[in-house]
């Protein structure tokens, strides 16, 4: 259904919002300092976050002490400021959990082969996993949303069993039927939530059949992300003891074995979850046994500061994640994951946004508002960096006018349109609207709303508190037929590569698209910097009553 707004919301010129709306003075009269990215530098920064030395950049090993030391001296040699006390690292207490390999596990009296059919793991500090005859009860989506009148776990006790789940919600199944919000994930969709969901209800463990088109990425993401050791947030002894003692994953064509092992139809049960809230005792159990260890140790944000003039207390924040997933000795030839694009782009993206903006603050041209660049950890393990900083702000939330998040930035060319990820959340996308249109481009919503890309990144830990925050860039149309060419011969260079050993630098890269992006976020944070509107959520997103668009 399409939207409508008032003319000020839309033109985000007038002052007919009151007082700290923007106005054309501070908006559209006074026309914003152009600066010119360096290209070169943008490389370099890519290059050796992700080459071998860094050896993937996981949270705790070597990989991180290096991206720590050197993200921390690139911040210095801006003149930023540390943050924390005048140092740049905040620490984040972490604890990795580690599955071990060896897996006896089964399913209605099926064998199931750890990584080829199913990947499981502990997040407790229990030495081992021992779970016999555990009954299976499929939950559908394994929602409980009162606001859409749907609880899958309606009249049942989970107590000592374990929950069998579909990944994503009942409106990527049913997208004409008005169904939650269609083809566009809601966080009712995430792993994260479903796990959360399990433990509300006391479940023993929680299970989701993957789907790749549902999920959005294939089996190989799930091998490669959810095996090894797995990071969290050190949590209060009463919140871990309420988590599912078991989580994880199993494949469509395991589950479709379980389900005809109990006699019922897996497609059947799948039509019928997208159309109401629905559980079924399975009427079979699941047996499962592993070591699972558990080591604690900080880990670290970077987090640094250009002071604004008049208005310093008031923050506008940069986040990419400097983490990725690190190296796996077990495998055979390549073992490092140097996360090139996811993200050490986005990271060297801030790096030269913070450049860009310290030179001119050098040159006698700074902000009213502070510009806050936050370097976050554990994004690939759960949001963990940029949740413990939104839980434990250095500077306060209420003081935080907006987040714009880098990750995966383009390398693909130029577009003439800009892709903003959940478009139509906040106000905070005119501003991004106002720059792009600078560079002739439109901005359009993301063409893959399903995969709930707005809930799969750093921004998101900010705007469950109400902080208005975007994931942009981007597009879906080359700029000319040149660039379409190498946009697809690049795509096909690229096939597979997420959270996988071949995501890592090449030269032949055209980081134009990326420096156009880059260009954006800064104009939009400049036009933001130096005006008193606080940006709101409008009143169709699920965040505005925490701070609503005026």
């Amino acid at each position: 259904m399409k939207r409508w707004f008032p003319f000020c919301a839309v033109a985000l010129l007038s002052a007919c919002n009151g007082d700290d709306a923007p106005t054309t003075t501070a908006i559209s009269q006074v026309a914003p300092i152009s600066v010119s990215f360096d290209e070169q530098r943008f490389r370099d920064d890519i290059k050796t976050l992700s080459s071998d030395k860094f050896e993937g950049r996981a949270p705790t090993t070597l990989g991180e002490k290096l991206t720590l030391d050197y993200l921390s001296a690139a911040f210095k040699e801006m003149g930023l400021s540390g943050a924390v006390n005048g140092h740049y690292l905040q620490a984040v207490p972490m604890v990795s959990y580690t599955a071990s390999e060896h897996q006896q596990v089964n399913f209605a009296g099926i064998d199931l082969q750890y990584r080829k059919d199913i990947v499981l793991g502990s997040r407790h500090d229990n030495g081992q996993v021992s779970i016999n005859d555990a009954p299976l009860v499929f939950v559908g989506y394994g929602i409980n949303a009162p606001e859409y009148n749907w609880n899958d776990y309606q009249d049942i006790d989970m107590k000592g069993k374990i929950a069998v789940i579909l990944v994503n919600d009942p409106g990527f199944a049913h997208p004409d039927e008005q169904k939650f919000n269609g083809k566009a994930m809601t966080y009712y969709g995430r792993w994260s939530y479903k796990f959360e969901e399990a433990s509300r209800q006391g479940a023993l463990g929680a299970i989701i059949i993957h789907d790749t088109k549902p999920a959005s990425y294939p089996w190989s993401v799930v091998e490669n992300s959810w095996t090894g050791p797995q990071q969290d947030l050190v949590l209060a002894k009463a919140q871990q003891d309420a988590r599912v003692q078991v989580e994880g994953w199993i494949t469509l064509d395991s589950a479709m074995r379980l389900f005809d092992q109990a006699g019922l139809s897996l497609s059947a049960l799948v039509d019928r979850a997208a159309d109401s809230a629905l559980n079924v005792d399975l009427a079979q159990t699941a047996s499962i046994k592993f070591a699972n260890k558990a080591d604690y140790a900080d880990s670290y944000n970077v987090v640094a500061t250009l002071a604004g003039s008049s208005q310093a207390d008031e923050h506008i924040v940069f986040t990419a994640h400097w983490d990725h997933i690190g190296k796996d000795d077990s495998k055979e030839g390549d073992q490092i994951y140097n996360g090139a694009l996811d993200n050490a782009s986005g990271t060297a993206g801030i790096l030269e946004i913070a450049r860009q903006f310290a030179e001119q603050a050098n040159a006698g041209h700074g902000l009213k508002r502070s510009l806050t660049f936050i370097a976050t950890t554990g994004e690939e393990q759960g949001l963990l960096g940029s949740r413990y900083y939104a839980a434990n702000p250095i500077y306060p939330i209420d003081k935080t006018v907006a987040v714009f998040n880098l990750d995966s930035t383009n390398i693909f060319g130029k577009t003439k349109d800009y892709t903003i990820v959940g478009k139509g959340q906040s106000e905070l996308e005119m501003y991004l609207e106002q720059a792009a249109a600078t560079q002739n481009r439109v901005t359009t919503a993301e063409s893959n709303p399903a995969s709930g890309g707005f809930f799969r990144s750093d921004h998101f830990s900010f705007a469950k508190l109400g902080v208005p925050a975007v994931f942009a860039g981007g597009g879906a149309e080359p700029l000319d037929e040149a660039t379409a060419q190498y946009k697809a011969a690049m795509s096909d260079t690229m096939k597979g590569c997420y959270h996988n050993v071949c995501d890592h630098y090449r030269a032949e890269w055209d980081l134009s698209g990326a420096l156009q992006d880059l260009a954006v976020y800064y104009q939009a944070a400049q036009l933001l910097g130096n005006n008193q509107h606080w940006p709101g959520y409008y009143a169709a997103s699920e965040f505005h009553p925490l701070r609503p668009a005026k």
